[in-house]
């Protein structure tokens, strides 16, 4: 009974994505955008973090804009834009084309929420991810992370 359930809505899907084809086409371009996107930001994104970002304390105040407070606001804002930018664009290519975990990874690094350290931490002992991010690094030539 599940089958023909599953079936059924499958076919409906279908239905409705033949009568929607400038829908499906939008979203097609937009899994483009974002697997292309990710292929070229992600690298930038992961060579330009700190290699002791996981075993050190934020060094934000060490900054300028960690000393003047118009300049940290609005990079934090922007920071957490881009945060949730990327974590969508992160959820999106879990199913399309995409660095999935490796875009949320950086989504999770740029957003601030409580738990976060844990969470990335818990993310970054992944023996492949690790992997993947010291590899993006070596080939940035930066070192790996600690």
């Amino acid at each position: 009974m599940r089958v023909l359930s599953v079936l059924e809505q499958l076919a409906s899907l279908l239905r409705w994505a033949g009568k929607h084809p400038t829908v499906l086409a939008w979203l097609f371009g937009l899994s483009l955008v974002l697997f292309l996107g990710s292929l070229i930001l992600i690298p930038i994104l992961i060579s330009r973090m700190r290699p002791d970002y996981f075993v050190t304390p934020n060094a934000e105040s060490h900054t300028w804009l960690g000393r003047h407070p118009v300049a940290r606001s609005i990079a934090r804002l922007l920071k957490n834009a881009l945060g949730v930018v990327l974590l969508f664009a992160g959820l999106v290519m879990m199913v399309l084309p995409g660095q999935g975990v490796i875009t949320l990874l950086v989504a999770l690094s740029l957003l601030e929420f409580p738990g976060k350290r844990t969470l990335e931490l818990r993310l970054i002992r992944q023996q492949h991810v690790n992997g993947v991010i010291n590899w993006t690094r070596s080939r940035a030539g930066q070192p790996p992370l600690i």
